[in-house]
């Protein structure tokens, strides 16, 4: 592991969400931060949860162009492919940890990546889960 985070679709959604202004300027501020020390990582389940929040789910929705635009940008973030050996590690871990499929799954992803850390609201923050560490920087 390096000091590498896996950011959770939550932190690129309220990045481009103008609905809360302080976990807007946290999220700006964590996916800045990720980019220009080249530290973040994500997967292709975070991009397609994003377009689908971002252009469905928040209240002031943007169009598919506009979405695609920012995935396109985003793009300079290393992206973790789901395969096989994923799915069976999120298996694995949600009979261990008793989180949700999908939440395994991006545990999975994170570990894939060499991720020390997840950033999101959607784990138990300050929890290990193997050796990836679930921190919520909204609360921090």
């Amino acid at each position: 592991m390096n000091d590498r985070i896996f950011l959770d679709t939550n932190i690129l959604v309220y990045a481009y969400d103008k609905h809360d202004p302080y976990k807007q300027k946290c999220a700006q501020s964590l996916l800045r931060e990720g980019i220009q020390n080249d530290s973040a990582a994500m997967s292709s389940q975070v991009l397609g949860e994003f377009f689908c929040i971002i252009t469905q789910k928040i209240q002031e929705p943007m169009s598919a162009d506009a979405a695609h635009d920012i995935i396109m940008k985003l793009s300079i973030i290393p992206v973790v492919e789901i395969d096989l050996a994923m799915v069976n590690r999120a298996i694995d871990t949600h009979k261990k940890y008793q989180i949700s499929y999908w939440d395994s799954l991006i545990i999975a992803a994170a570990e894939r990546a060499k991720c020390q850390k997840v950033l999101s609201e959607d784990f138990n923050s300050g929890q290990t889960y193997y050796s990836v560490l679930a921190l919520n920087p909204f609360k921090m």
